[in-house]
């Protein structure tokens, strides 16, 4: 694996665990109040090239997502256009920094 796939991997993880800590939190509540927590939280706090790798990881099957975090993912604002490859190293940069 090159750099660049572990960079890329470590990304990924950290974009899930940080997904799944703000489920946790909202598990606790009704289901429907948590499901729509999580995605006012990702709406309010992540900014798009976060949610547009949120919907990459979704979009690839999910992997390591609780089911929280893919239930609200339909209630959390899909950014417009697709990550450039410019965009998506600084994206990384900014969650692994």
């Amino acid at each position: 694996m090159s750099h660049d796939e572990n960079h890329s991997a470590a990304v990924k993880a950290k974009l899930v665990r940080m997904a799944n800590q703000i489920a946790t939190f909202f598990k606790s509540k009704p289901h429907e109040e948590g499901v729509a927590g999580v995605a006012e939280h990702i709406n309010k706090f992540w900014e798009p090239r976060m949610r547009r790798h949120l919907f990459e990881i979704i979009e690839t099957g999910g992997e390591g997502l609780l089911p929280l975090v893919l239930e609200a993912s339909a209630k959390v604002r899909r950014p417009s256009e697709p990550v450039t490859p410019e965009q998506a190293a600084e994206a990384d940069a900014d969650v692994s920094g």
